[in-house]
């Protein structure tokens, strides 16, 4: 396990269960001599971003807007949920982008399927979360298990999908000399 000391890390939101798996994500890939700190910052995509590209475009946004905000941190973590839809329906995902002063991780994760319903009211012009509490009969669900812990029955959580996530995203940051431009 590589180290890193006395680092600080913004993340470039302040929803807990973001804020929660970038701290654990860290944490497992370098200790944890670490100091974390969610801000709110726009993403300069639609509120919910509906392609694979915008999504992408949202997390970068947010990591380059907490680098801009917060100068002096060591990394910057954006982190974006979108939909898209393919041939065979419409799924779930989300993108991390970690940025260092140095170095850039990028990282998607993996596809959760969406029900028929909840896909058509999304292509009408709603957010997953609310989607998901209305369907569900949850309330502020994107703030605890997410999408995935509603369709899984909290055998997955977003959490867990955003640490895995921010996990792979820091790839180039374990292994800086096999990332070197």
């Amino acid at each position: 396990m590589t180290t890193l000391s006395a680092k600080k890390i913004i993340i470039a939101s302040q929803n807990p269960v973001k804020i929660n798996a970038t701290r654990k994500a860290f944490i497992a890939a370098f200790g944890d001599h670490q100091t974390f700190a969610g801000t709110s910052v726009p993403s300069g995509v639609a509120d919910q971003p509906m392609s694979d590209e915008e999504t992408l475009t949202g997390a970068l946004n947010r990591s380059n807007a907490a680098k801009v905000a917060f100068p002096d941190a060591d990394f910057w973590v954006g982190l974006e949920g979108g939909v898209a839809q393919l041939p065979s329906g419409m799924y779930a995902f989300a993108w991390v982008v970690v940025q260092s002063k140095t170095q850039v991780g990028q990282a998607k994760s993996s596809y959760l399927p969406l029900a028929p319903i909840i896909a058509q009211r999304l292509q009408n012009g709603e957010e997953l979360g609310p989607v998901n509490d209305a369907v569900f009969g949850q309330k502020d669900s994107k703030k605890a298990g997410g999408a995935a812990g509603l369709l899984t029955k909290n055998i997955l959580s977003r959490e867990k999908i955003y640490t895995d996530t921010v996990i792979l995203a820091l790839i180039p940051f374990l292994h800086p000399a096999l990332y070197a431009r």
